[in-house]
Formats: structure tokens, sequence, C-alpha cells
């Protein structure tokens, strides 16, 4: 699956996308598998209230479904103005 990351997620990670293969059956269980990767990622991904997750383009929860999902993005809250 296709992993999208936006503004400061994509800073500290250093990538904008990346292709990932998991065994992870819901977000947290991807954010588990990429936080153990190194430290970047841990670092991205310390305080998940900060974040805002969609699956397939849909916004949801961290403990949604990703089995099946072509891609999943992370990005800090939108404000409005």
């Amino acid at each position: 699956m296709d992993v999208l990351y936006f503004a400061w997620v994509r800073e500290r990670i250093g990538l904008p996308k990346e292709a990932v293969e998991t065994d992870a059956k819901t977000v947290m269980g991807l954010v588990e598998e990429l936080r153990a990767r190194e430290e970047r990622y841990a670092l991205a991904f310390s305080d998940l209230s900060a974040l805002r997750v969609a699956v397939d383009q849909d916004l949801t929860d961290f403990d949604a479904s990703i089995t099946g999902a072509r891609e999943v993005a992370f990005f800090p809250p939108m404000t409005g103005g």
C-alpha cells in the first residue's frame, strides 16, 4: 500500500510517499510498525493527538481497518482561516 505523509510529518520522515508492505490490520498497527523502523518515524508518530489519518482518502480513526486499503495518509489537523 502507499503511505503518504504531509506537512511536518513529511519533514520529520523525509519522504512524501512510500510503498509499504505490512501485516497490520489497523492504522494503529501500521503506526506501530512504522515507529519500530527507526527514530525519524518514532519522532513523527510520537504524539498521535497531533495527527489525522485518511484511509483511501476517507478521514478515519487510528483503530480503522486497513485490510484491502490502497492508501493511508498522515497529516496534521486542518485549521480554518
